[in-house]
Formats: structure tokens, C-alpha cells, sequence
């Protein structure tokens, strides 16, 4: 039985690891729960799986989770803030901690987590892109494993499974494209908010379906797979795939092309960082209420085959500021998380328009100066001031 410390449970990835565990219940406990602003979501969850500790953003909250706990029978113990988030990375007796929380925020109960030996199911991919060096630093000095959850890196993790010891030639990390594939730069001047959270094959969290629309997801990713399978971002190369059907591969020496392919379902890769090296029965009706399996792909479904693509990065912009950042390395990727962050909250509030992310942080990339061997509060630093910079850039 693996207990299960989820930072972000009420997301997208959130929800999905709670549908894991549920389905699982005789290999799996909650040991707790955080969530910022979705408090009712947060109590239900205490309801059904009844977490030995919870954590909320606003020590406002407390009050409410404590009457509704009286009401239901239960009350687990209770934090706030990111001293919280800490506390419930850290407690003893989880097994491991799935870090989904959004942007940069979860990079310091990370590190926490590892210092106190936890193995991290990761879908916080801005945490690596920040905090690479720190991060991976921190887990070869504790021996904790580090278990990718985006779907890509899982399946650029599983393609190299039984593969220990021969040269990777090539990482293909594949990209759906998202709403706006094939769009010239006078489109994208004319895209809304609505379109940009239309993704096509993914059902995810506002603000990383507008990176998905915007191509930075994608960029994230290479810095992250950069970190976390140890290639030269030479070696990583990015195709678009509308299919979402093959979700990562590796190329190696030999000219061999190993990849994980299946239907676009979340809960694989949660399933897989969970269990690993073994594999759960998802794809099977597990006869748990509210709970359905994952999809078998049906090849005959695909009528038009899977077709690949290059990135127009005269286009989109984000992919190649996300190369040329890890290249140069030390504060960049830092400055392009936290500039981007800013603007797509911006965006999501509608005061700048969907071009002028990748505009902006063109800008912000070219003026910033680079520092290199941060630590950890140079990190945090350099975040806070990429942040104020694009607020005074655009005066909002």
C-alpha cells in the first residue's frame, strides 16, 4: 500500500490521480490533499478518501473545512499557505508526493519533499525549468525518483525502460499543435480567449491550455526533458502530431525508434508514476462507481493515419525562446517562467491580447542579462523580478 501526498487535487491532474487511486484502493491511500480556491471540491474529497492532512492557500478557509468536516465525521489535520504546502510534502509516512500544482509555486515544497526522501510523481513541469539544477542536485544526493506525469516525458520515460547503457540519438518530443496549427501571425493577432482554451484532444487547466495554444507548453518541455533525462537540448527535437496519438519517442544510436503510443488519457501516466515499474489494470472496468476505464486505441479509428509536422517557430515564437533560454542557461529559463506566467494571467483576464505573450517575452528575453549558479532565493529573486518587469513593461 503506497500512501499518496497530491499537491493540487482538485485540478486537472488532481482529479485524475484521485480516479487512479480510487479504482486502486487496495494498492493505494491518501495521505493528503492541498488546493488553493476550490474549497468545496477540496471537502468532498476529505469526504470520500479522508487524507491525514489537508493544506489551503487562505488561512481563511480553515473555518469553513472545519464545519463541514464536523458534518461529515472527520477532520484531518489542517494548514494553509506555503508553509503547508511544505508540511504535507514532507510528512512522514507518504510514499510519494504528485506535485500538480500550477507554475512556479510548486518548486520549493518540491525540494522540500526530496531533502525529506520522497519519491515525486511530477506534473509541475515549471518547477524543473526554474529549478533544474537545484532539483536534480537534490535527487541524486537523497536517491529519490523523480517519475514524469506529463504525458510526453512518461512516454519518453517508458521508451527507455530496458534500455540502460545505450546512447539516445535523438528525443522526439511530440506536440498536438493545439487550436491554432497552421496559423499565420495575422491570425494569431485575431485570436479570443475562448479560442485559445479550445483545445483540441486535451481536457486540461486554463493556464496551461493557453500555453498549449501558445506553443510555451511545449517549450517548458524541452527545458524540463533537458533536466530530467540528462540530453543537450541539441538532441531534443519537437514534432507536431495533431493525433496525440504517439506521445513521446527515443531514437537511439542504432536507428531504432522506440515509442509510447495510446488513446490521450491523463490517468496512464498518473497510473505509471504511481506504480512504477509495474503497470495498473486501467483499460479494464474496475467496477467502481463514477469511474470509467481508459480507452483501448482502436488503429482502425484513425482514418486519417498519424501525420507529423514541423513547428513554425517564425510563428510561434515561445518554442524558440524556450531553446535559446536553456541554451544560454542560469537565470533565462527563470525570467521566461515567470514573464510567461504574468502574461497569460493577463491574457485569462483579457487585458492584452493572445499575440502579445509571445511578443512581450521577446522582449523581456532580449533586455535580461543573465546570472548563472543561483541558489535558491536567486531563483526566487530573479522570478520576482521578470514578474515586475512585465507589469511595468505593459503598466498593468
Amino acid at each position: 500500500m503506497k500512501k499518496i501526498s497530491i499537491l493540487g487535487s482538485t485540478g486537472s491532474i488532481g482529479t485524475q490521480a484521485l480516479d487512479v487511486i480510487k479504482q486502486n484502493r487496495d494498492k493505494f491511500a491518501v495521505a493528503s490533499l492541498s488546493c488553493a480556491k476550490s474549497i468545496d471540491k477540496v471537502i468532498e474529497q476529505i469526504d470520500v478518501f479522508r487524507p491525514e492532512a489537508v493544506c489551503v492557500a487562505e488561512e481563511a478557509d480553515l473555518a469553513k473545512i472545519k464545519e463541514a468536516c464536523s458534518r461529515i465525521g472527520y477532520t484531518p489535520e489542517l494548514y494553509y499557505g506555503n508553509h503547508g504546502l511544505k508540511e504535507i510534502a514532507t510528512m512522514e509516512g507518504a510514499d510519494i508526493v504528485l506535485n500538480s500544482l500550477m507554475g512556479m509555486m510548486g518548486l520549493e515544497p518540491t525540494l522540500a519533499a526530496i531533502e525529506a526522501g520522497k519519491d515525486i510523481a511530477f506534473a509541475n513541469k515549471e518547477t524543473l525549468v526554474v529549478g533544474g539544477e537545484l532539483v536534480m542536485d537534490a535527487v541524486k544526493r537523497n536517491g529519490t525518483k523523480l517519475l514524469p506525469v506529463d504525458s510526453e516525458h512518461s512516454a519518453i520515460f517508458q521508451s527507455l525502460q530496458g534500455n540502460e547503457g545505450n546512447s539516445i540519438k535523438r528525443i522526439i518530443l511530440t506536440a498536438s499543435g493545439g487550436p491554432f496549427r497552421g496559423y499565420t501571425r495575422e491570425q494569431l493577432e485575431q485570436v479570443t480567449l475562448a479560442q485559445a482554451l479550445k483545445h483540441p484532444n486535451w481536457s486540461m487547466g486554463k493556464k496551461i491550455t493557453i500555453d498549449s495554444a501558445s506553443l510555451m507548453n511545449k517549450g517548458l518541455e524541452v527545458i524540463e526533458a533537458k533536466w530530467l533525462f540528462d540530453v543537450p537540448v541539441s538532441k531534443i527535437q519537437v514534432v507536431v502530431h495533431p493525433q496525440s496519438v504517439l506521445h513521446s519517442a527515443v531514437e537511439y544510436e542504432d536507428g531504432s525508434i522506440i515509442g509510447q503510443i495510446g488513446s490521450p488519457d491523463m490517468r496512464v501516466p498518473i497510473g505509471y508514476a504511481f506504480s512504477y515499474p509495474e503497470r495498473l489494470n486501467l483499460a479494464s472496468d474496475s467496477g467502481v462507481a463514477g469511474t470509467e476505464p481508459v480507452k483501448s486505441l482502436d488503429f482502425f479509428s484513425l482514418k486519417e493515419g498519424m501525420s507529423f509536422y514541423p513547428v513554425d517557430t517564425d510563428v510561434f515564437k515561445t518554442l524558440g525562446l524556450a531553446f535559446e533560454a536553456v541554451k544560454t542557461g542560469g537565470s533565462c529559463p527563470v525570467v521566461l517562467n515567470g514573464a510567461n506566467e504574468v502574461l497569460v494571467d493577463m491574457f485569462l483576464k483579457e487585458k492584452i491580447k493572445f499575440i502579445d505573450i509571445q511578443d512581450t517575452l521577446e522582449r523581456v528575453m532580449d533586455e535580461h542579462v543573465p546570472k548563472f549558479g543561483l541558489s535558491l532565493e536567486e531563483v526566487l529573486e530573479a522570478d520576482r523580478e521578470a514578474r515586475a518587469k512585465v507589469r511595468k513593461m505593459l503598466e498593468v
